[in-house]
């Protein structure tokens, strides 16, 4: 009985911060056209998240924490099955839950986006617009992850 609680607990948070996000969980979706385009956002984001597994530069946990939040709105039991994921669906449902990310998770980002940083420069150094939005994305979400709060017990 005490485990059935947990789960609907983790569900409300995750609803309630589903909804500050704007996005609401599958039976609030509205009709069922917005709940297959929901699908199809997450199956999307899902599959690029996957690529991540096989070719290292490529990020994985951005892409399923879309995906999750689509699932969330389209079919909650898909978004369950990416939090059960070793390695990655635990840091998915914190950050969810709490917009909180561990010190070695904002490292990797970070050394992820240096490195994406690097490629850019490698193959734009010629051509200054596709450089300096490259290079300007990338410091959008560095900064984004920086300023996310540690997690309380680090």
């Amino acid at each position: 009985m005490g485990q059935i609680k947990e789960i609907s607990t983790n569900y409300s948070r995750i609803r309630a911060t589903c909804t500050a996000l704007g996005v609401a969980s599958g039976h609030w979706a509205g009709n069922g056209f917005a709940m297959w385009i929901w699908r199809a956002v997450g199956s999307v984001a899902f599959v690029l998240g996957a690529i991540g597994l096989a070719v290292p530069i490529w990020p994985t946990t951005i892409f399923w924490i879309v995906a999750a939040l689509a699932f969330a709105k389209s079919n909650p039991s898909w978004a369950d099955w990416i939090y059960r994921q070793p390695g990655v669906g635990p840091a998915i449902k914190t950050f969810l839950e709490t917009g909180a990310m561990a010190r070695q998770a904002k490292i990797a980002a970070l050394c992820g986006m240096g490195l994406a940083a690097m490629i850019v420069i490698a193959f734009a150094y010629r051509t200054p617009w596709v450089l300096a939005g490259g290079l300007g994305l990338i410091a959008i979400g560095a900064l984004y992850v920086m300023t996310r709060k540690p997690l309380r017990d680090e």
